[in-house]
């Protein structure tokens, strides 16, 4: 977790933003009480200790065994009846004006200033966001998936003013509904990281751009080394070229009866079956131009075509 919030409004626009994220809200008999459901209990001791400040009440914890769900343990933040319902009107989660309302979207008054603005998008990344970065281990030479960092909820109106408040720091994201949920997700690793940044998650911000230098120079020598095996392709391919043209030749007139600029390059090549022109330039006993010894074979595979067509 980042600093502790000393700010009264930063603290209220937290719980605002973990609420919207992953709040439950429950009434019986003895009133209203407001829940945070998580699989992160170490923010239990943070959460506390702003509600212990704020409201000078304390929290409990337990585990939900009705949220054991694909083999992760969920926690249930419980807060007491007692200031359940302030907490949630401060947080603009509840309206009191037409009765007992739930608020949907993102209250203005919660979010004023950039520091509440940042407090509230940390406790909805706290509260339902995930990501799928795959850091490389290291000396590993297997490329890794894409950036992904997504918000998940039921509420469309909550994501969409989440988008809107993302926007306001240049961090892009894409809002789409998948399978009867609603995602707000982000793949470019700039804006993500700006949103690590943005939250406070400083180590995640080194993991990322650490695993962004490994990916950059991965493809940097993953495009050398096509190009180089491209490179050595065309030049055995070229070779085999050359070599066959040059034993139809043999095979139907003898070498004898080329030219004798031809039958240099010919005896050359032969004898040099796996070298690149290059090589074959710096192994020739005559001065000749890379040009020239191209143009040199293009006329014995043109000769060979002749003698195949008869």
């Amino acid at each position: 977790m980042s600093k502790p919030i000393e700010d009264a409004d930063n603290g209220i626009a937290f719980l605002s933003g973990i609420f919207h994220a992953c709040g439950q809200l429950t009434k019986n008999s003895e009133g209203l009480r407001a829940d945070i459901v998580t699989d992160l209990k170490e923010i239990f001791d943070y959460v506390n200790s702003i509600v212990k400040k704020l409201y000078g009440d304390t929290l409990s914890l337990e585990i939900s065994d009705d949220y054991i769900i694909n083999k992760t343990t969920y926690f249930r933040i419980m807060f007491p009846v007692s200031i359940s319902e302030r907490v949630l009107v401060d947080c603009g989660i509840l309206d009191l004006i037409d009765g007992l309302t739930i608020k949907r979207g993102i209250d203005k008054n919660i979010i004023q200033d950039e520091e509440c603005k940042k407090a509230f998008i940390t406790g909805a990344y706290i509260g339902c966001s995930t990501s799928s970065i795959r850091l490389s281990e290291l000396g590993s030479q297997t490329a890794t998936t894409g950036y992904h960092l997504e918000f998940a909820s039921h509420t469309y109106q909550f994501l969409e003013d989440l988008q809107s408040l993302l926007s306001e720091f240049s961090i892009t994201s894409k809002l789409v509904e998948r399978k009867k949920i609603f995602v707000l997700y982000l793949k470019d690793s700039e804006a993500i990281k700006d949103l690590l940044a943005l939250v406070g998650a400083g180590q995640s911000v080194l993991d990322l751009s650490d695993e962004m230098a490994k990916r950059g120079l991965r493809n940097t020598v993953n495009r050398q080394v096509n190009c180089i095996n491209a490179n050595i392709n065309k030049t055995i391919e070229a070779s085999m070229k050359q070599i066959e043209a040059i034993n139809l030749i043999n095979h139907k007139i003898g070498l004898d009866a080329l030219p004798d600029d031809l039958q240099e390059v010919a005896v050359l090549r032969l004898a040099n079956q796996q070298e690149s022109m290059d090589e074959l330039l710096k192994l020739s006993t005559i001065k000749l131009t890379k040009s020239g010894l191209n143009h040199r074979f293009r006329r014995l595979i043109k000769i060979a075509e002749i003698l195949k067509q008869g």
